[in-house]
């Protein structure tokens, strides 16, 4: 989940990357890729049947005048909760993780892609590349989270400042900036899309007039529809950016020019251990062990958990506490020269003195 910078960086990368010996453990990972059908149907079941439960819960309450502060209104933040795990299973399905079989993945992805508002296939490709690029400063800027170099700012006009420090105000970001990906912004296909992937927008578009339809039919109305979709979708969409940004911007991260990038330092070092009360890293689906998915993004969200148990070499990532993840709201250009995230404020300061 994240949002397009409105430019790209005008860095060229480089024609090679270095190259890293693969560890013993490494290889080990590969036990934990294998998919489990059973696993997956099981995961389907505990989320899909509880939030249709919670919808079914919110058009009897709308029906029957119930407070909608009192009663819908909390029901469908804890419906957004679990629309959060539903996107990790839309994830999973789009790395091919989720079910053994190709098939499977496809339908699942599609279906979960209407729920969470997004185009399963047109998805793909720029997540894709955000996997083969994640801690590359010469290729990053597809499937990220806009992120300035120091270099960059100091280059870029007052207008392209303005709109970067705009769009890293919390309440934009988090709020503002995820309603508009998910509601609108997904409702359009990439540029540079193939057909396949604008059919998969508009199957996804489609999917949703029919269930928008279906629901205000049973809810008694659009408008009761939307009392109820627009908190559920933001409160996912809010959670879920806030995820996918605390996994790659917080202190320490990884970043190398492409000649001295590694993949694997770059899962490791660049990609946190977000350890979350065991209630959120049930409604995140495993998501936090991002290091581990990273290093291999075939392992599906239910391996997760085992492989970081089981595999030593996991565990010695230092994982980043929720109180610890607030700082990271703090970080936003990339300081080359020391290696690390700075503040706006250290940027002006170190400018002025």
């Amino acid at each position: 989940m994240s949002a397009p910078p409105p430019t790209q960086p005008s860095s060229s990368p480089t024609s090679s990357t270095r190259r890293q010996p693969q560890p013993d453990w490494y290889r080990k990972l590969a036990d934990y890729e294998k998919p489990s059908t059973p696993r997956a149907v099981r995961q389907l079941l505990n989320t899909l049947v509880p939030y249709a439960g919670l919808w079914l819960a919110m058009t009897w309450m709308l029906r029957h005048g119930v407070s909608y502060w009192g009663g819908v209104f909390p029901t469908a933040i804890l419906a957004g909760c679990l629309l959060i795990r539903v996107f990790i299973f839309f994830h999973d399905c789009g790395h091919e993780s989720f079910f053994a079989s190709a098939k499977a993945n496809k339908f699942f992805g599609y279906l979960c892609g209407i729920l969470v508002f997004t185009s399963f296939e047109d998805w793909r490709r720029p997540h894709a590349r955000h996997h083969a690029t994640a801690g590359d400063q010469d290729r990053r800027g597809v499937g990220d989270v806009w992120t300035m170099t120091v270099e960059e700012f100091k280059a870029a006009t007052p207008f392209n400042r303005f709109l970067y420090q705009a769009y890293r105000i919390p309440i934009f970001m988090f709020t503002f900036g995820p309603g508009f990906m998910f509601l609108i912004g997904n409702r359009f296909p990439h540029r540079g899309t193939s057909a396949r992937e604008k059919i998969s927008t508009l199957y996804t578009n489609i999917g949703l007039a029919v269930v928008a339809t279906i629901m205000s039919v049973a809810m008694g109305g659009f408008t009761n529809y939307l009392s109820v979709q627009l908190p559920v979708m933001l409160t996912a969409a809010t959670l879920g950016v806030w995820m996918f940004y605390v996994q790659h911007q917080f202190e320490g991260t990884y970043w190398k020019p492409h000649d001295e990038w590694s993949p694997i330092e770059a899962a490791l070092q660049g990609s946190s251990y977000y350890k979350l009360p065991k209630l959120m890293q049930w409604f995140t689906g495993n998501i936090g062990l991002h290091h581990i998915h990273h290093l291999r993004p075939r392992i599906p969200n239910y391996n997760l958990q085992r492989c970081y148990d089981e595999v030593p070499a996991m565990q010695n990532v230092k994982p980043l506490t929720v109180l610890e993840s607030i700082k990271s709201l703090n970080m936003h250009l990339w300081d080359e020269k020391n290696e690390k995230l700075i503040s706006f404020l250290e940027y002006y300061r170190r400018k002025n003195a």
